[in-house]
């Protein structure tokens, strides 16, 4: 079992910056690879970024590339997310998950979940 519990959440205006963080507590955090995933009302969850268990590897949907950062930090069982040139389209509320997979752009194939910290960008 693998408890996330996410913070960092807000409201900010177009074109600033937040960093999300997810606590991990339970199993080695480190054989888990971690994700991020977004919600807007009344639309499906959707990936946003993962990285591996070692923190060697990082995937990022189109949408966010080149403005989002993941990492992680294994001694603290810490996930992060910085987000800077925020957009009104980016308003959700952002999860973190577990996964002991290696497919790891889908939500289905993540094992543990957090409660979600929401994100809200004003135009």
């Amino acid at each position: 079992q693998v408890q996330l519990v996410e913070s960092g959440g807000g409201l900010v205006q177009a074109g600033g910056s937040l960093r999300l963080s997810c606590a991990a507590s339970g199993r080695t955090f480190s054989n888990y690879a971690m994700g991020w995933f977004r919600q807007a009302p009344g639309k499906e969850r959707e990936f946003v970024a993962a990285i591996s268990g070692s923190g060697s590897a990082t995937y990022y949907a189109d949408s966010v590339k080149g403005r989002f950062t993941i990492s992680r930090d294994n001694a603290k069982n810490m996930l992060y997310l910085q987000m800077n040139s925020l957009k009104p389209e980016d308003t959700g509320v952002y999860y973190c998950a577990a996964n002991r997979g290696v497919t790891l752009t889908r939500a289905a194939n993540y094992d543990y979940w957090g409660q979600g910290t929401q994100v809200t960008v004003s135009s």
